[in-house]
């Protein structure tokens, strides 16, 4: 391949041509395929070209519901996009076990987002810290034109500090911010109210009369919103007896099946091989419902990671309890999510989500995605220290390998009854095949 220029500035048939006559020969077929996933609606392929760049087509993934999800008493229908197999399906089938025994509790503990401006200047940090404590009524006043919808709303600036970070390095300080965004994730509210203290600071520290010349030499690297929110925080939880647990089918008693839940737990909180597996199993749910309503799945990812590593070592991010013959199950981390604004008001099926929900507030979809999160993870863990993990997902992970060899509908009903006791894979689904089209 040889280098392009000013690719975008193509329009988007031209970048098609481009990548037809370099990847694939001039193809035409290439050109159907990839034109056959555009939506027919123009307007709704045209949003879609909008939200990204260089964009010449839609890539699709399953979008399923997950019924009968109770949640502080309210029962909800939740939308979730994943491609995974099982994922849905676990959920589902945890949903509607604790659906009939109290459903899911869940409590939002605080809402603060977080933003930073970071800078160095070199001189005494009690003189610097004298000189912020006069400046933060100019920061709040140099952005009251842009805080002041959210203020109406009940948001807004929570707090403004300076944090010292010179055993870092040398002269190193930053802003830190925190934030109320109500309904909106809020990511360019943060960002623009941090560019503008960083002007002030700037403009106010090179103004001063208060610092010596060698004082008012101040350098601002970067201002920029966190994606660690850990005062964004979501608990949800599901308890019963531990008799009632033998609802589930047990092949064991009911009390040596809560203390193997506990002891997995236990396994991912001392483990980080372990823990990085199951905390990924909790994420599988909760990034479904974040992409299904629109929200930055890779921001969730990443601040719920971090929160698992906040004692030093990555730890589960789900606990089990049990005590005086009561079995509970519990989640809590951060999870900084919006209703309004950006991809949750233009992306059409972010908006049906968001109506199949009950247009929730921005504190209710945390509730209802640590809720999936919780399901996934019980579902999980059921099938780990029971049956296994690969007899569900297999099982599900058949129809993929079967759609692999453009199977016909008998074939597939053939291979289902066939394999319903049998190790899936790739192999023996294909010698299966064989088998049965040798004869026809």
């Amino acid at each position: 391949m040889k280098e392009v220029t000013s690719f975008s500035k193509f329009s988007k048939k031209q970048k098609i041509d481009f990548l037809i006559k370099t990847f694939f020969n001039g193809s035409f077929d290439i050109r159907e395929r990839i034109e056959s996933f555009w939506h027919k609606s123009e307007s709704f392929q045209r949003a879609f070209d909008e939200f990204s760049e260089n964009t010449i087509t839609n890539f699709f993934l399953p979008y399923g519901v997950v019924p009968n999800l109770m949640i502080n008493n309210d029962l909800y229908c939740v939308p979730m996009v994943t491609e995974e197999s099982s994922v849905v399906a676990a959920s589902a089938k945890s949903a509607k076990f604790w659906m009939t025994r109290g459903g899911v509790k869940t409590k939002v503990i605080s809402t603060a987002k977080v933003g930073q401006v970071h800078f160095f200047w070199y001189g005494q940090t009690p003189r610097l810290e004298s000189f912020f404590k006069g400046l933060v009524p100019e920061l709040k006043k140099c952005v009251a034109p842009l805080v002041h919808s959210m203020e109406k709303r009940g948001g807004g600036i929570k707090s403004i500090e300076l944090v010292d970070k010179t055993s870092i390095e040398k002269g190193l300080f930053q802003i830190h911010v925190k934030f109320e965004t109500c309904d909106a994730m809020g990511a360019n509210f943060i960002n623009s109210v941090l560019e503008a203290f960083a002007t002030k600071l700037k403009e106010s520290v090179e103004a001063s009369t208060f610092f010596t010349s060698e004082e008012r030499k101040i350098d601002v690297i970067m201002s920029i919103l966190s994606n660690y929110t850990p005062e964004c925080l979501v608990r949800s939880e599901v308890s019963c007896s531990i008799e009632d647990l033998d609802h589930l089918g047990l092949s064991m008693d009911p009390e040596v099946y809560a203390d193997r839940l506990r002891k997995a737990v236990l396994i991912a909180n001392s483990d980080v091989y372990r823990a990085t597996t199951h905390n990924k199993g909790i994420m599988n749910g909760i990034d479904a419902v974040v992409l299904a309503t629109g929200n930055d799945f890779r921001a969730v990812e990443s601040c719920a990671h971090a929160y698992a590593a906040r004692s030093g070592q990555y730890r589960s991010l789900s606990d089990v309890k049990i005590e005086d013959g009561s079995f509970t199950f519990s989640l809590e981390l951060p999870l900084a999510l919006g209703t309004v604004g950006g991809l949750t008001s233009l992306h059409p099926l972010a908006k049906i989500s968001l109506e199949i929900l009950g247009q929730p507030s921005a504190p209710k979809l945390m509730e209802i995605a640590a809720s999936i999160g919780l399901a996934q993870n019980f579902g999980a863990l059921n099938s780990l220290v029971t049956s296994g993990i690969q007899k569900g997902h297999m099982k599900m992970h058949l129809f993929n390998i079967l759609n692999h060899f453009n199977t016909s509908e008998d074939e597939r009903e053939k291979a289902k009854a066939f394999f319903v006791d049998k190790v899936v894979s790739h192999n023996a689904v294909k010698e299966f095949l064989n088998g049965l089209r040798k004869y026809h």
